[in-house]
């Protein structure tokens, strides 16, 4: 098509049809753009062929001049040292002017990244702005929690008289074994829960008000129970609880207090994590553990989590109580979970030689409600064609998650996962689409169906007729849902011997039934309970009901009640007391019940308005294509990474120490053995590492760490060579190879290697495989394991791993207006950067090309990316802040990206991975340090930190221990130990003496039996493990016992002493029951002086 001279170039369609780029030039900052000459229509010339021709010769003439130098020598006769000593000056000199350099740019990119900034918004701080930019709808409420936290402590007053009043009596009667259950100690700690947020929802109705509190409880809770009968202790210490929380005030009156009730549940399972003590420490056996957190989180589930309602009436005889608690569903959501394609190959055969393929199948998650598709063996694009049906409670809020994973003999794999709102189910009625898959590769295909509740029966002859043609497994579709609302009983016969029953009811429909809860020791029980069913057909189903005892032997009274009753009903609801059969005469059971049509409305039935990923439409179909191209293929929406993309692993090398080392060095003409300046090489995919030299040691202690980018390739090895330092030529000391696949498969390796070629010599490594994974809430812990194992000579330990797709750039700048340029990419994290393959003679390069980098401060790096052109310069940049992936689900975006300095637009995909250390023997905690002595009986203490200040008293503190959860210690001092600590020069030796202990805490009725335990950290291995023998009954024992480390001064130094007071649990057990702890940092202590402190 042929254009017009003063007619600029045209936006390229996107897939639906629409320029790719913002029409309103108005909400982009002024920028530079490229003028038309207005009687030729070309861009003005650029510098012509003489101006590059003068630079040229001009470079030639540069790199003569060098040689000048040489020459100069040469013919004044000097020697070669002459030349090296001016060379070995001029490179000094241009070293130094290249660091002044590189500050100098950096400092100037700085400035006009400020510049930058400042302009727009300065730029937007002229515009209008609307009232949800400066008003976000997440609030902050620290109004709120100030209230919280002084009601704290009277709120525990009323758990603690709730637990022994009410659930104590509860529990004794639920069971005889139970009858000496009590509660010994109920204590809500200082930590008061805090609301991070308050999100506010415009409600359709007008009688309620939907509340969003972004719950965080990290709190230092004590409950302790104990069964006399048996001698069992048990109890809580520390638990943690993190989660969305929805409050709806309903309904409102205009009478005082306003609202009728406060309704209260999680949208969706919190984060729990607690600590047990006593006898349930058996539950932190692996396997055991994540047991008791489930059934926790189950029982949680089945009291706050939706379906399930916390009610709290705010005025008395309200009416609909069940109908508060148990509200009727928004509506029903039929998903039909077709298929996926382009899944990631997961089975590996001969050792990973062999790629196989994968085995998927597919998790459905809407709340509580959860369903498993059958595996499809062998099969990257399964058919599974299944279909579930979940209720919706509230919308928004809830969400759609399908997960896909290959199953395996030992544990399945993870292939991706996607999320979606079911409010945009709600619009559309009908969804059909494919999702691309997060945390993975591959799409999903579902076809998604929002019913809604229809309360007559006018159209179930139709749904009846719709459904029949409807294809479903492993279910038939359902035409109607019903709500029982069970509310109580009156006058259920006695048991045996007159005794008061323990009712509970059973409801079936069909092959699906239902259990209420037991109300123990009452012939009038109350239940207020709602129990949901999913009807095929209506006409001839029915209800049967069974009134038993808790035991389920005895049965108290039954009921059956065909739903075809309900059809006639006004608004299909029954609600009244019901007679019992085989019961007494007056036994009779009150509920109500509550029948709804599901009807799908096709006259809601609309097209998705997200855009497409690439390769969702049937290109063999020959129905038109909005936004389509004859000439052009549509313009991709996301990057199409191939399998092993995101999947790198990052080596954490430990090069820690050797021993017996042959000595290289001789003097006097080797009349005079010496010994060795060791240091280590490694090789490892295509890089080196180099440690530093230990003079004269030939049993030297570097403790160094090195990190490295890994793929899963077979057959890598980790190439090992120690050298001795010498002014010529080093000396080889040894090599060894380790090979990476029992590292890479068990995550962590640490061994003595023998050293090759050599008579004598072992070295020390410790090796570690790092997976990232796509969570925000891991950084903290990954910067602050880092911090702790940090030494002095490593470089700063890598936090998370960058990867990066290129796909392609698009409407790149024109040379001299008219030729495509030649153009290449360059891609940057701090110092270290990638260049993609030049592609020739395009304005739209395809380079599909990615990169991976080593990140160490994720909120203050950044991606920049540069698209130059061979012989044209700069084409266009993009700095990607990595805080903003922070920010993102997954730390992942794709998308196309605008470019500055230029004009065009690139396709990337950059996703970020934290990186946290499970074996680096520290642990990582979320409060600060304070160096005051004073303040040790407020502050947590911060186990394994920076070096400690050393005070004239140091108390023993205690720490609770759950998991790889963040720790708190309790308040209060537990107590003193007597330490004398110093250098021994002569012997190059770390000494300590443990004298006594005094005013150890009593945790049990009887005295500990305590003994010391001293460590030097940050290794926790048996060679720098001390322990005093143990004293009987004592809270003051008395040690006097000497104990000694072999190390240099320097690597001392560098060393904390950690002193830990133990005392054994029982005589027949190993468990040891920690009384308090210590850290020392010796750096900050006089080690030339041996004074005992307390």
């Amino acid at each position: 098509m042929e254009r017009t001279p003063g007619e600029g170039p045209r936006s390229s369609p996107g897939p639906t049809g629409q320029p790719s780029a913002p029409s309103d030039a108005r909400l982009q900052p002024p920028a530079a753009h490229t003028r038309l000459d207005p009687s030729s229509g070309v861009p003005p010339a650029s510098p012509g062929a003489a101006s590059e021709a003068l630079a040229v010769l001009t470079a030639f003439g540069r790199r003569l001049l060098v040689l000048v130098p040489v020459y100069l020598a040469g013919a004044a006769g000097l020697s070669v040292g002459f030349v090296l000593f001016g060379l070995a000056l001029y490179l000094g000199w241009r070293r130094v002017r290249d660091e002044k350099e590189r500050s100098l740019r950096a400092a100037r990119q700085l400035l006009e990244d400020e510049e930058r900034l400042t302009a727009r918004t300065l730029y937007l701080s002229h515009r209008e702005l609307p009232a949800w930019v400066s008003f976000p709808d997440v609030e902050k409420a620290e109004w709120l929690n100030k209230i919280v936290a002084q009601v704290w402590p009277f709120l525990g007053q009323y758990m603690e008289k709730l637990l022994a009043e009410t659930v104590a009596p509860a529990v004794r009667g639920s069971n005889p074994h139970l009858q000496t259950f009590t509660f010994t100690r109920v204590e809500l700690g200082e930590k008061p829960l805090r609301i991070i947020g308050v999100k506010v929802h415009p409600s359709q109705r007008k009688d309620q008000i939907l509340l969003d509190l972004n719950i965080s409880y990290v709190g230092d809770v004590q409950i302790d129970v104990e069964i006399k009968k048996y001698f069992c202790k048990a109890g809580v210490k520390g638990m943690q609880l993190h989660g969305i929380l929805r409050v709806i005030l309903e309904p409102l009156m205009g009478d005082l207090p306003v609202v009728g009730a406060v309704s209260m549940f999680f949208i969706r399972r919190p984060t729990l994590d607690i600590n047990w003590t006593g006898m349930t420490n058996l539950l932190d056996i692996p396997g055991l553990s994540s047991l008791s957190d489930t059934m926790i989180m189950d029982s949680i589930a089945a009291f706050l989590v939706l379906p399930n309602r916390l009610l709290v009436p705010l005025v008395p005889d309200l009416q609909e109580v069940a109908q508060l608690r148990s509200p009727l569903p928004r509506g029903i959501i039929r998903i039909h979970l077709l298929a996926a394609r382009g899944l990631n190959s997961k089975d590996k055969y001969v050792k990973g030689l062999i790629e196989g393929k994968s085995d998927p199948y597919a998790l459905v998650r809407v709340g509580t409600q959860t369903f498993c598709s059958r595996v499809i063996n062998e099969e990257l694009n399964p058919q599974w064609g299944e279909t579930y049906e979940v209720i919706v409670h509230e919308v928004p809020g809830q969400e759609i998650e399908v997960e896909v994973f290959d199953k395996d003999p030992d544990k399945d794999d993870f292939l991706g996962r996607m999320k979606l709102d079911v409010g945009k189910v709600l619009q559309a009625g009908i969804l059909d689409d494919w999702f691309p898959l997060q945390g993975g590769q591959g799409q999903v295909h579902l076809r998604l169906e929002w019913l809604s509740l229809l309360p007559d029966a006018e159209k179930l002859e139709q749904v009846l007729q719709w459904n029949q043609g409807v294809s479903s497994r492993p279910e038939p579709p359902s035409a109607a849902i019903l709500v029982v609302y069970l509310d109580r009983a009156q006058d259920l016969p006695l048991k045996k011997g007159n005794k008061e029953p323990n009712p509970m009811v059973q409801l079936s429909v069909q092959d699906v039934t239902r259990e209420s809860k037991a109300v123990y020791s009452t012939s009038c029980p109350v239940w207020e309970e709602a129990f949901r069913f999913f009807l095929q057909d209506p006409r001839s189903q029915e209800l049967d009901v069974q009134v038993k005892d808790d035991s389920r032997a005895l049965t108290l009274g039954a009921l059956t009640l065909p739903l075809a009753r309900l059809l006639t009903a006004p608004e299909l609801t029954l609600d009244q007391w019901f007679q019992l059969s085989g019961s007494g005469a007056n036994s009779r059971l009150y509920m109500k019940l509550v029948m709804r049509i599901l009807y799908l409305d096709s006259s809601e039935i609309c097209f998705p308005t997200v855009p497409e990923p690439p390769g969702t439409r049937d290109l063999d179909s020959g129905s038109p294509q909005v936004g389509s191209s004859v000439d052009a293929p549509p313009r991709p929406c996301h990057t199409t990474p191939d399998n092993h993309f995101g999947t790198e692993n990052v080596l954490r090398i430990h090069v820690l120490e050797a021993q017996d080392l042959i000595a290289k060095d001789r003097f006097l003409g080797g009349l005079v053995k010496g010994k060795s300046d060791p240091y280590v090489k490694l090789k490892l995919a295509g890089r080196s590492f180099r440690s530093r030299v230990v003079r004269e040691d030939l049993n030297p202690h570097w403790n160094e760490v090195f990190e490295v980018i890994v793929t899963s390739i077979p057959g890598q090895e980790l190439e090992v060579e120690v050298f001795d330092k010498d002014l010529d030529k080093d000396d080889f000391l040894g090599r060894c190879k380790v090979s990476l696949t029992a590292v890479l498969n068990s995550g962590f390796l640490d061994e003595w290697l023998t050293l090759e070629d050599v008579p004598s010599g072992r070295l020390h490594l410790r090796l570690e495989r790092l997976s990232p994974r796509p969570t925000a809430a891991d950084l903290e812990e990954a910067l602050q394991v880092n911090s702790l194992i940090q030494t002095q000579k490593s470089a700063e330990l890598a936090a998370a791993l960058l990867s990066v797709y290129l796909e392609r750039a698009e409407d790149l700048p024109l040379r001299k207006g008219t030729k495509p340029p030649n153009p290449y990419a360059t891609l940057t994290v701090g110092e270290t950067s990638h260049k993609t393959k030049t592609i020739s003679q395009t304005s739209a390069p395809v380079w599909h090309e990615n990169a991976s980098f080593l990140i160490r401060r994720p909120h203050a790096e950044s991606l920049e990316l540069q698209v130059r052109g061979e012989g044209t310069g700069t084409l266009g940049s993009l700095s990607l802040p990595l805080s903003e992936l922070l920010e993102v689900d997954q730390l992942c975006v794709d998308r196309w990206f605008a470019l500055t300095n230029g004009q065009g637009q690139v396709l990337l995909r950059a996703q970020l991975g934290i990186l946290v250390s499970q074996h680096s023997g520290v642990e990582a905690h979320s409060h600060s340090y304070s160096h005051s002595s004073s303040s040790l009986a407020e502050e947590p203490e911060l186990w394994g930190a920076l070096p400690h200040t050393t005070s004239s008293a140091p108390e023993l503190r205690q720490r609770l221990i759950h998991g790889d959860s963040p720790l708190e210690a309790p308040v209060g001092p537990l107590g003193q130990v007597k330490l004398t600590v110093w250098y021994y020069s002569e012997e190059r030796k770390l000494v300590s003496i443990v004298h006594s202990c005094r005013a150890l805490r009593q945790n049990g009725r009887d005295p500990p039996d305590p003994y010391a335990s001293l460590v030097l950290l940050p290794d926790k291995n048996r060679g720098s493990k001390r322990k005093t023998s143990q004293k009987k009954r004592t809270l003051s024992p008395e040690f006097n016992e000497r104990f000694e480390w072999e190390l240099p001064l320097e690597e001392a130094l560098r060393r904390r002493l950690e002193v830990s007071v133990k005392s054994n649990s029982s005589f027949m057990s190993r468990e040891r029951e920690l009384l308090g702890k210590v850290q020392l940092g010796l750096a900050e202590m006089d080690l030339s002086q041996g004074a005992a402190q307390w």
